[in-house]
């Protein structure tokens, strides 16, 4: 393995620049999401890259985790996480790195074109050196990826648990979809915040969205009426559907708190709790 790849070093270093201009050419008719990369960029990415993979090579490794690569494994890294925040597909992110498969073994048999056998050897040799970087990129690519999603459902929870003021003391949370365990700390965070920042009394929580409350969801909603409590606000829950209280009837569910069927009437009852009413204007005839 170590006399493949040493041979296989000094072909890539031999030809680097032929390589580059094949592999970028490759990377740009394949479609791979190519297009999307400025050339002049792409050209960078694609020479560094064979620059830290020659170098890496020259020290005889026997697997791309060792130290050799290191500085080409980070490189392969930093593109796996920009084509993953971009919105690459795996294949076009894998591609970056197996496509040099082509350009490579065309220099290995046109250096050894009348030795069949060493083209297959170091051929095969260069096959797995690049199999496993582009298992690499893989990996990186769906860790990225994975972050990305669980950035974009926090920023949804945040935005869907909006905290309203209505009035002076009086705030509204309207919920919509499923409360779950991590919705609910994101649901309470806000509501405690907003009770701190408008010395809030009462809090409607507004459950119209959801679309439907089980034992758990129950006991996320009687987590966060607790919690405001403690912060010295009492809390009313409207949007209470019939469906919605029979399905809690026969489960047997209390919240143990006032609760109304729209928000109307729960803003009515909060406006009697403060000592405020609503009423309507006199229109003055002509």
């Amino acid at each position: 393995m170590e006399e493949g790849i040493a041979a296989l070093s000094q072909i890539v270093r031999a030809s680097e620049g032929t390589i580059v201009v094949r592999w970028r050419e490759l990377l740009v008719a394949s479609g791979g999401g190519a297009g999307r990369i400025k050339g002049a960029e792409l050209e960078k990415q694609c020479r560094d890259f064979l620059s830290a993979f020659v170098a890496a090579l020259s020290a005889g490794p026997t697997s791309v985790t060792d130290p050799a690569f290191a500085i080409a494994r980070g490189l392969l890294g930093e593109i796996s996480r920009s084509r993953a925040i971009q919105g690459f597909t795996p294949t076009e992110t894998a591609m970056f790195v197996l496509s040099l498969k082509e350009p490579l073994f065309e220099q290995v048999r046109a250096s050894y074109a009348d030795d069949a056998a060493r083209v297959a050897s170091v051929g095969w040799e260069m096959t797995q050196i690049l199999d496993q970087l582009g298992l690499y990129t893989m990996e990186v690519y769906q860790r990225s990826r994975e972050e990305v999603v669980r950035r974009q459902q926090d920023e949804i929870a945040e935005l869907s648990t909006p905290v309203v003021k209505l009035w002076d003391g009086i705030l509204a949370l309207p919920l919509i979809g499923t409360l779950d365990s991590a919705r609910t700390q994101v649901v309470m965070e806000n509501l405690l915040q907003a009770i701190v920042d408008h010395s809030a009394d009462l809090a409607i929580i507004d459950i119209t969205g959801v679309p439907t409350v089980d034992t758990l969801v129950a006991q996320h909603l009687l987590k966060t009426i607790a919690a405001a409590r403690l912060m010295g606000a009492d809390c009313i829950v409207s949007g209470i559907r019939p469906q919605i209280a029979q399905t809690m009837v026969h489960l047997g569910v209390e919240l143990d708190v006032v609760s109304k069927a729209t928000l109307a009437d729960a803003l009515a009852l909060a406006f009697q709790r403060t000592g405020r009413s609503v009423v309507r204007k006199a229109t003055v005839k002509g």
